[in-house]
């Protein structure tokens, strides 16, 4: 497989919940390297550009209004297939309906206040990590073993 960065975002349910660092530690055991991180309140204008491929769907407002509601930990992971790893950690959208083990199954009720967020493709991705990093703000540092990541 080929190292992808992806971008993960701990909702305001999560950081409300107290999740960070379970859900971090997750994505840490599985090998995956953080190579940003940031605490914020996403601001109205950026949470439009990164919801703009929703924008004119029934859901759209909300998905705004929610993510503005709180503060969010921005976080790029690095790794070997790292999108398909983080999405299959997160689980299913709803987490109603995520399977038990995943981060929504096990921390998540709904489709609205699911907790995490992953970009679903390299080209997701590559919109997506620049919103909220600039180059500057991505580490690529060595870790002990290339096996790791």
């Amino acid at each position: 497989m080929a190292i992808e960065r992806t971008l993960v975002l701990i909702k305001p349910d999560g950081v409300m919940k107290r999740l960070v660092g379970e859900i971090l530690h997750r994505f840490e055991r599985k090998g995956l390297r953080l190579a940003a991180v940031r605490m914020l309140n996403v601001s109205m204008e950026t949470a439009e550009r990164h919801y703009s491929v929703h924008k004119g769907k029934p859901f759209y407002d909300g998905l705004i209004d929610y993510i503005t509601s709180g503060p969010v930990v921005a976080m790029v992971l690095e790794g070997d297939g790292a999108i398909s790893v983080v999405r299959k950690m997160i689980g299913s959208t709803d987490g109603s309906k995520a399977e038990p083990g995943t981060i929504r199954g096990d921390f998540s009720m709904s489709v609205n206040f699911n907790t995490v967020h992953a970009s679903d493709s390299v080209e997701s991705a590559n919109y997506e990590i620049p919103i909220f990093f600039g180059e500057k703000e991505i580490l690529e540092y060595r870790t002990p073993d290339k096996d790791f990541i």
